[in-house]
């Protein structure tokens, strides 16, 4: 009994092997992948099951474990989905007869919608970055900082880049005459990202002041970092502070509550549901419906201001 844990283990670190390779998944996507899938194999070892002897009731005892535990609905989610694919990726391999998730229902769970700003709320963001980055009798430093905030705010709200996709840019985009960037985004899929004129316009007075007072190298945003560039955490943490400059509470405003607001303002001017998908990077039309309650939005206005009843006529000639 004591070799299925150390064997159930090797089988999830060939797992995660094959995530690197055949996905290209990212460093914290595995960390979260092998934090479900040890609390999974915890389970087996508890209960004496080897994971290639899985079945459907040893799946379901494992969402009962988190149950009692206490944990919310998202949590158990997020489990079952790694211990699918886990056990999708045993079966094909060849480690296990059958794959008992296929008949295991998930958690019911209420889907949140995400958070956003208004268009007047990123406008007054926008402002605020703009007025601190044309102070040019700042010290170089603090200008060139200025500018980097106003240039990753830009381009945020222009492309709706993954903040990592964002701070990652080649400081060739901020060269570009194109008016498209080739992104490279999860399981290194490109797709191209159009950008506005404000974006390129700020994007190349602050490549002029980077090249003249900040450091060299391939980055668009370098810092003095292990990846060499602007990590996600400074970025959020700088944004934020320009979030209280413009009076909005710090707590509504993050990269990631940039991108639904770039997502949710071009569905509410008209744009597909599939384009926001495109230039979102998902591979899965599902994940891009957490914002159709916005096209709920538009057609419940459309229907209050055009149809004819809503204003006392009966719609008889």
């Amino acid at each position: 009994m004591n070799a299925r844990p150390a064997a159930d283990r090797r089988l999830v670190g060939s797992f995660l092997d094959m995530l690197v390779a055949e996905r290209g998944a990212a460093d914290n996507t595995l960390a979260a992948y092998r934090r479900d899938l040890d609390d999974y194999a915890d389970y087996l070892a508890e209960t004496g099951t080897a994971a290639s002897e899985a079945d459907a009731d040893t799946v379901r005892g494992f969402l009962a474990s988190i149950a009692e535990r206490g944990l919310k609905a998202s949590s158990a989610a997020r489990r079952l989905s790694a211990v699918r694919q886990f056990h999708r990726f045993l079966f094909l391999e060849g480690h296990a007869a059958q794959d008992p998730t296929a008949t295991v229902d998930g958690p019911k769970q209420a889907r949140p919608l995400p958070k956003t700003l208004s268009v007047a709320e990123v406008d007054r963001l926008l402002a605020a970055a703009a007025e601190s980055a044309a102070q040019a009798d700042q010290p170089p430093r603090a200008w060139l900082r200025a500018l980097r905030m106003r240039c990753l705010l830009e381009m945020l709200y222009a492309t709706g880049l993954r903040v990592s996709e964002l701070v990652a840019l080649p400081r060739a985009a901020a060269r570009t005459r194109e008016r498209a960037l080739v992104i490279r985004g999860k399981g290194g899929k490109e797709r191209l990202v159009p950008v506005t004129e404000p974006a390129r316009e700020a994007a190349e007075a602050y490549l002029v002041v980077l090249e003249a007072h900040g450091p060299g190298g391939p980055w668009l945003f370098p810092a003095d970092s292990e990846s060499g560039h602007l990590t996600r955490q400074a970025f959020a943490r700088e944004l934020k502070a320009l979030a209280g400059a413009a009076g909005l509470p710090a707590r509504l405003v993050s990269p990631h509550v940039l991108r639904h607001a770039f997502a949710s303002h071009l569905l509410q001017n008209g744009a597909d549901l599939r384009v926001i998908q495109e230039l979102l990077g998902h591979a899965d039309i599902a994940t891009t419906q957490i914002y159709t309650h916005v096209l709920d939005e538009r057609v419940a206005a459309m229907v209050r201001d055009l149809h004819p009843l809503t204003d006392g006529r009966s719609g008889e000639d």
